[in-house]
């Protein structure tokens, strides 16, 4: 792709109830709510479109990673070093229950990041990360 110009990337969720869904995305994590109707609800997941569909939810395998059981599939933010942890003392504030509790992951290494992991009420597993240099968002270990 030659334009390095970042778009908003577009991600479309299953949840089996939109009320539950309105109080963990909206209330809990903060995020402005859209467009909706009676069977989706659109979010402002950092500058990024998260659709909420009313559906069934789907079932997830574990990856070993760093040592830890990470949820596949997950989807995510990179967030700035700051932004992660000012958003992870508010979660930890709201006595959230995280599957991975923030650590330092590759300490010292290429992609040396904070990450936390949390599951939505319906299963979905996100992960919220902020490396120590963006640049290595995509270097090989």
């Amino acid at each position: 792709m030659k334009d390095n110009q970042l778009r908003p990337f577009h991600l479309a969720i299953p949840v089996s109830n939109l009320d539950e869904a309105r109080e963990f995305y909206g209330n809990l994590l903060g995020l402005a709510e859209g467009r909706s109707s009676s069977h989706w609800i659109d979010y402002n997941f950092f500058g990024h479109q998260l659709v909420c569909h009313l559906s069934q939810t789907t079932n997830q395998i574990i990856n070993n990673v760093d040592g830890k059981e990470i949820p596949v599939p997950h989807f995510g933010i990179v967030l700035s070093w700051e932004q992660f942890e000012d958003f992870s003392q508010s979660l930890a504030d709201k006595k959230i229950n995280f599957i991975i509790e923030p650590y330092l992951r590759f300490k010292d290494k290429p992609g040396e990041q904070l990450t936390m992991f949390l599951k939505d009420p319906f299963g979905n597993a996100i992960e919220f990360k902020a490396f120590k240099n963006d640049k290595d968002l995509f270097k090989a270990l």
